[in-house]
């Protein structure tokens, strides 16, 4: 009814913009499916219900908090002092959206809301691979309100809100390998420490003992989905349709997460004599994770090579971190982190002049401009946005920890956590008869 009340070109680009960013948050939400299926299959049989519903649950409860003050602080444009704007955002809370686009608008407010707020979702997933089969499900409930409150949409707001003070020096992340994936990743990194390994990950002489997963297939599922799911991500995040140059960040992102899945398989096949397939899956991800901030930025020969070190990347930093025992059952902190860092750190020496100044946002890197100034951006943005999500996902887990407690005993860790905190299994069948052989 609008377009045939009004069938100006504004309209109808307009109309064509909701459309894609609409499907493309669908896509991004449906990667929930992916976190699930990842999580459950690269965890115990034990622990697989529980998963699941928490992940539906936080989701829900994350939902809720962005839209009472988690929108507001990333993207509330009330500030009356600019030195405040730059660093939180203010007004919007208990958001109440318009009904449609108002005139001049691109997109109406209520599709960038909830484009925001999967990203936000994402972020948070990331983030209880930390928790993973030994954390209370009370902790779940707690660090979803803090995160999605408190730490996710602060690092939302200084690169993506047009007043943050990383998006006015230039900060390139497109799609979020630092805001979305880095942030997650540090907040795995600050539970798992303050939760300590599993029971039997690590022996007393420190050498390490594997965990398997229970399924691969689950595995290789939550991939292909992820994968699917990234082109909302990355080609969502152009906003609009535009002269279509969405299309070419989902053409980079395929590039990148293809060299990924190569460069991992290859590299373990090296080192280990066996092509693992849990790294090849991880190098996958990791390559999606790398491309994610550079996928705009960037040639395609780029996104080839980012993705091709980021699986290198992902394979030798698992090691890093069984070797220093940090238990990490999802590898969230190697394929969300460690390339999380490096995706962003690539603008810095892939990123042309030609599509920075097409998108206005910063310069190019030093490959193309031989200048180092949107390395030393880059830089500063991880390290800052890195601090902070540590410095705060400590405090805060710290103080849950002194008052409530993050982990289940050690009797309801060994039980698992869907007997123990939901009081049926995930697999009742096969638990049933395991019951029955014992």
């Amino acid at each position: 009814m609008a377009f045939a009340d009004d069938p100006s070109a504004g309209t109808l680009n307009m109309g064509l913009n909701s459309i894609w960013v609409m499907i493309a948050a669908i896509l991004v939400i449906l990667m929930q499916g992916g976190f699930i299926l990842l999580e459950s299959g690269s965890t115990r049989m034990k622990n697989a219900g529980h998963i699941a519903g928490k992940t539906i649950f936080t989701v829900g409860l994350c939902t809720l908090v962005y839209w009472a003050v988690g929108y507001a602080i990333a993207f509330g444009s009330d500030n009356a002092e600019s030195s405040i704007s730059k660093f939180i955002g203010w007004g919007s809370y208990l958001f109440s959206p318009a009904v449609a686009a108002a005139d001049g608008e691109s997109l109406p407010s209520t599709i960038f809301f909830v484009f925001q707020l999967a990203f936000a979702a994402v972020s948070l997933s990331i983030a209880w691979g930390g928790f993973a089969e030994r954390a209370k499900l009370s902790a779940y409930l707690v660090f979803t309100i803090l995160f999605t409150a408190l730490i996710y949409p602060v690092i939302s707001h200084w690169i993506w809100s047009p007043s943050g003070w990383l998006f006015a020096e230039g900060a390139q992340d497109y799609a979020g390998s630092t805001v979305v994936h880095l942030t997650g990743a540090l907040a795995a990194f600050a539970a798992t420490v303050l939760l300590k390994p599993r029971i039997g990950r690590f022996n007393k002489d420190g050498s390490a003992n594997e965990i398997l997963g229970h399924n691969q297939v689950f595995g290789a599922l939550s991939v292909l989905i992820l994968w699917v799911g990234w082109f909302g991500f990355n080609a969502g995040s152009a906003l609009g349709v535009g002269d279509g140059f969405f299309g070419y960040v989902a053409f980079n992102t395929q590039l990148g997460a293809a060299g990924g899945a190569v460069s991992a398989l290859l590299i373990s096949w090296l080192v280990n004599g066996k092509a693992d397939i849990p790294t090849t899956l991880n190098g996958a991800l990791a390559g999606l994770v790398a491309i994610t901030a550079s996928c705009a930025f960037v040639d395609p020969w780029a996104a080839v090579l980012i993705g091709l070190i980021a699986g290198v990347l992902v394979f030798f930093s698992a090691k890093f971190f069984e070797k220093i025992k940090v238990d990490d059952p999802i590898y969230a902190l190697s394929v969300h982190g460690a390339a999380g860092v490096w995706g962003t750190l690539a603008n810095g020496i892939f990123a042309t002049e030609e599509l920075a100044t097409k998108l206005n946002v910063g310069r190019g890197g030093i490959i193309d401009t031989g200048s180092w100034h949107q390395m030393w951006v880059q830089l500063e943005s991880v390290l800052v946005c890195g601090a902070y999500v540590l410095v705060v996902s400590f405090i805060l887990l710290g103080i849950m920890k002194v008052v409530m407690g993050l982990r289940v005993t050690e009797e309801q860790e060994i039980i698992g956590l869907d007997l123990s905190e939901h009081g049926t299994f995930g697999y009742p069948e096969q638990m049933k008869k395991a019951q029955q052989s014992l």
